[in-house]
């Protein structure tokens, strides 16, 4: 699921960075321009960019790369979150399932059936290093 949004938001970004740069680059131009010629062909081109930016308006009422990179946090919160949830979760039922494995009288009937104690989820050094995102 993570590798998906990841790829969904850096398209939704290179979109809006390609549109936004041209229009940038073209507004740079007009404003460096220092003959009519050159300011009408810097003109067109700022023009030409923002119809570019019109048409992904109309396609997509709001630019959502701002939007998309906090999905993309929270889906990523989320998950960890909820492995942290169901870690304790397992972690307190193996406690107490240890603990009757231990306790009288079912240690008894545990040692019978073969039943050992279960070992608790602990969550390695190596991987309590948080993951990198690159876009």
């Amino acid at each position: 699921m993570i590798p998906n949004i990841v790829e969904t938001v850096k398209g939704v970004a290179g979109q809006e960075q390609t549109v936004f740069g041209q229009i940038a680059e073209a507004r740079t131009r007009y404003s460096g321009a220092t003959s009519a010629n050159d300011r009408a062909g810097a003109a067109s081109q700022v023009e030409s960019a923002l119809g570019r930016l019109l048409v992904i308006a109309e396609n997509y009422p709001v630019l959502q790369s701002s939007q998309a990179y906090r999905d993309l946090i929270v889906s990523l919160e989320g998950t960890e979150n909820r492995i942290s949830v169901e870690r304790m979760k397992y972690n307190d039922l193996v406690r107490v399932f240890d603990t009757n494995v231990k306790t009288f009288p079912t240690s008894i009937v545990a040692s019978v059936f073969g039943v050992k104690e279960r070992a608790y989820f602990n969550v390695p050094e190596a991987n309590q290093v948080a993951p990198k995102v690159n876009f």
